[in-house]
């Protein structure tokens, strides 16, 4: 483990431990500090920015990903906007999850607490900095960011911001630290980390995911690639339906909730597929159908890895199913249990359709591009789990705790008999 890392860990580390305790309005101060400061340097960070956007221009990234990693004054003020309602946001920390008193006379309570320090590993977007740093902070984490090195420099005047932000307030400017370094290298150190970091994070694509899952001797709480669907049943509302997936497919193609496979129920095909076809081409959607689809218009023809993708582009597969059953089949042979999306006028196809996909979220009648953090009301999100321990869907502040049982007694003692006091004068005051 290199010096420079050993360092921002155990700086991270002690932060944690000051945090923890921390009422809510220090940290509420805190982080609107640290929105203020944000706007403060938009030109500072704009100008860092630009320096990571043309150098992934000149490595040919596409322009969907430049999307992401892009930053303006109005993007910064967005993101100050998101610390703010995360201040404004109920705080999670000590909050009585259940309790009760045992019929020994034990109160019992299980209470939320912070996780410790939390590292974050994820690809090129900048506004993750903040939103991590400012959901980790608010739920008494520190937090160790691991951006991509296509962000760096962002990610550097970001923290660097923030850190000066917090030294004028209550929370320990350690809690928000940078991973230094650009290589692989540095990444491993964060997966490695047992003892100095709580729990990892990762946010990409399936390969940064995967590795990181299979390679960390941290805990993980996995986040997950967006193979979204959209399946338009034969009860639907089809002018609803070209609504919802034009919608789900174009409103930002390059995040990980934007639709990527379209399924249509036979019985609709024939009135559906034109329409849609002819929709999506206008917004300049390529279709990857199959032979069914292909029957309806000018189509890729689809190979059955199309149907596996996260396009983050103006791709979309598409398949005519025969049952909401065999939509169903599809989903789970293919999807990636983030979110997918019915459109259908019948309460019962609905309700089945519910009941039968197994993913963090589900849609009826409206779009696939909802499942996000603020728009859920948990102001920003630190991720999508697909997973289903701990935390499934978008992670707010209540899946950045964990648990601590309290039993408060009056000098109980546990014996071969049972329970005893230990004097009548004992407890508390």
């Amino acid at each position: 483990m290199s010096e420079d890392f050993l360092k921002v860990a155990l700086a991270a580390k002690e932060a944690a431990a000051e945090l923890a305790p921390l009422p809510r309005a220090p940290k509420d101060a805190a982080l609107r500090v640290i929105a203020d400061a944000l706007v403060a340097g938009s030109a500072e960070i704009v100008a860092a920015n630009a320096l990571d956007v043309e150098r992934a221009r000149e490595s040919g990234t596409s322009e969907y990903m430049i999307d992401r990693l892009s930053l303006d004054e109005a993007r910064i003020e967005a993101i100050a906007e998101a610390v703010r309602q995360v201040a404004d946001l109920p705080d999670p920390v000590g909050e009585v999850i259940r309790g009760n008193t045992l019929p020994n006379g034990l109160e019992l309570r299980q209470l939320r607490v912070p996780l410790g320090v939390i590292g974050i590993i994820y690809e090129g977007r900048p506004n993750v900095t903040v939103d991590a740093a400012a959901l980790c902070l608010k739920s008494g984490n520190a937090t160790l960011l691991r951006g991509s090195s296509s962000a760096y420099e962002s990610n550097k005047v970001l923290v660097r911001i923030m850190q000066e932000a917090l030294a004028d307030t209550e929370v320990p400017a350690g809690a928000v630290q940078l991973v230094p370094g650009l290589t692989r290298d540095s990444v491993k150190q964060l997966m490695r980390a047992r003892g100095l970091v709580d729990v990892l994070i990762p946010r990409g694509g399936a390969s940064l995911i995967n590795s990181v899952v299979e390679e960390s001797t941290v805990p993980v709480i996995e986040t997950g690639v967006g193979n979204c669907h959209v399946y338009v049943d034969a009860d639907a509302d089809l002018d609803l339906a070209i609504q919802i997936l034009i919608n789900a497919k174009v409103q930002r193609p390059s995040v990980c909730n934007s639709a990527e496979t379209l399924l249509v129920h036979a019985a609709v095909a024939d009135a559906f597929l034109p329409r849609a076809l002819a929709a999506l081409a206008a917004e300049g959607v390529t279709v990857h159908g199959d032979a069914r689809v292909a029957a309806y218009g000018d189509v890729v023809p689809a190979e059955e890895e199309d149907f596996r993708m996260e396009y983050l582009s103006l791709d979309i597969a598409a398949a005519v199913v025969d049952s909401l059953e065999e939509a169903v089949a599809h989903i789970r042979k293919y999807g990636s249990a983030h979110t997918d999306a019915i459109v259908t006028r019948s309460v019962s196809a609905s309700r089945r359709f519910v009941a039968l996909v197994d993913s963090a979220a589900v849609a009826v009648n409206a779009s696939t591009r909802f499942t996000d953090g603020a728009e859920f009301g948990f102001g920003a999100e630190i991720g999508i789990s697909t997973q289903k321990l701990h935390a499934r869907g978008p992670m707010g502040l209540p899946e950045l705790t964990s648990t601590k049982w309290v039993y408060t007694g009056e000098g109980h003692l546990r014996t071969s008999e049972g329970t005893v006091l230990a004097s009548a004068e004992a407890g508390l005051r």
